[in-house]
């Protein structure tokens, strides 16, 4: 019986993973705008489709980003696997070389 509900649990875990997906998403979003606050006085990051911004600004713009958004994915994503581990005593993802 523990079995089949290990094997139960990840599929569970989806709708708690998309919404935390979705968190860390909004969260990384409000700290990159602080973040480009604090580099650069303004309060608009560039993006690839302002012609008035130069190359530099943009890619740095979009490194800061992408390296803010793949931190605050990663730590909610583990925090939430934590929580549920610490709740059902089963890890919401399977094992490697089990699937």
């Amino acid at each position: 019986m523990a079995k089949k509900s290990k094997k139960k649990l990840p599929m569970v875990y989806k709708p708690v993973g998309f919404a935390l997906g979705w968190t860390s998403g909004a969260v990384a979003g409000v700290a990159f705008q602080k973040t480009w606050k604090l580099i650069r006085h303004e309060d608009d990051a560039p993006d690839a489709l302002d012609r008035d911004r130069r190359w530099g600004e943009i890619l740095l713009a979009a490194a800061i980003q992408g390296a803010i958004f793949a931190v605050v994915r990663s730590a909610v994503n583990r925090a939430g696997a934590k929580a549920i581990e610490r709740s059902t005593g089963s890890w919401p993802a399977p094992e490697k070389g089990s699937a």
